[in-house]
């Protein structure tokens, strides 16, 4: 039998343990599982956008987020993805404006082929306006928008030719992403586009079942295309931006002052994301020759311009008029 002395100090011990037990849980970090599709490279655009999200977090509210990654499609592709995001299942992700097209058209705006002529138009578009009414239209469907990385302007790989002009496309079996805009452009350009999965495209082009795709430089170099392909064509067809997103399920249930923060982070991430992508795309383009691909420039832009104009024609309505006219007034200014 215990005496009094011994039963005093398990009693102490117990409110002790139990004192701690519930600090650490009213102090429990907030756990955000962050996805995306491509490599968890140094130098994959996606991926710099992830870590500089983390980071930022930390930065902005030390202690109370617990980022995890998941990178190369663990979490699903984007369409799982947003899915996840929907339902709450994913905490955050960095997904390409093309598949959140599929979600709400109006992102179908960036994908308008040669829309950009720099990065600098792009971010007066996504950062004004026009921007913050294509982040509003996803709280509809359960999921926040943060703001746009980028992954840089798209260009053309492919095992058939050099592009130069227009003509050069014509027969190239080319992977496009599963986008009707995307399809529509290259049909209009004149090349055979097959849509595809993202996480099938390696081994696509590896066994010669499509002939090349369309991406930007740092995601040729990080997912390692140069082993694969021969040929890159600086075609600048389209500007890549990368949405960063959270379930707004997660979001509504932070408090105000970590709702804040996470907005905070996100606009601090994607400013270094931007520079730092930038910064890296010179090297990455002499990583690319230096590793044996032909690369060539595309003096006439306006050759392509001409055969996509119908494009414009065709998905103004479904984009939203007002925004098209809106973003093209700012690029023309």
């Amino acid at each position: 039998m215990l005496n009094h002395t011994c039963t005093r100090s398990v009693s102490v011990f117990a409110s002790t343990v139990v004192g701690l037990l519930l600090a650490s849980s009213a102090f429990a970090a907030t756990e955000i599982k962050l996805g995306w599709t491509t490599s968890d490279s140094e130098v994959d655009p996606y991926a710099i956008a992830a870590h500089y999200f983390a980071e930022e977090l930390e930065n902005a509210a030390p202690g109370e987020f617990d980022v995890s990654f998941f990178p190369n499609h663990q979490l699903g592709n984007d369409t799982a993805m947003l899915e996840g995001l929907q339902f709450g299942t994913m905490h955050a992700g960095v997904i390409t404006g093309t598949q959140i097209g599929q979600l709400e058209t109006a992102f179908q705006l960036n994908d308008l082929p040669f829309l950009y002529a720099n990065s600098a138009q792009a971010h007066e578009v996504l950062d004004g306006e026009v921007g913050q009414e294509l982040l509003k239209r996803l709280e509809a469907q359960g999921i926040m928008g943060l703001g746009f990385a980028e992954a840089g302007f798209r260009h053309t790989i492919n095992n058939v030719r050099p592009v130069a002009k227009p003509d050069d496309f014509k027969g190239i079996k080319l992977r496009v992403q599963p986008s009707d805009l995307f399809i529509d452009s290259f049909r209009a350009i004149g090349a055979n586009p097959t849509p595809m999965a993202w996480s099938d495209v390696f081994t696509a082009v590896q066994q010669g079942t499509v002939d090349g795709l369309e991406i930007p430089l740092a995601v040729i170099f990080a997912n390692k295309y140069p082993e694969v392909t021969k040929y890159l064509s600086l075609t600048s067809h389209t500007y890549n931006a990368l949405a960063l997103l959270m379930s707004k399920d997660v979001f509504d249930g932070l408090p105000e002052e970590l709702q804040d923060a996470v907005q905070d982070a996100a606009k601090s991430a994607i400013e270094r994301q931007r520079a730092t992508v930038a910064a890296n795309e010179k090297d990455i383009l002499q990583k690319i020759k230096d590793a044996g691909m032909k690369v060539n420039e595309v003096e006439d832009v306006e050759a392509f311009r001409a055969k996509v104009a119908s494009v414009y024609n065709a998905y103004s309505a479904k984009i939203g008029a007002d925004l098209v006219d809106k973003a093209l007034g700012q690029v023309s200014e």
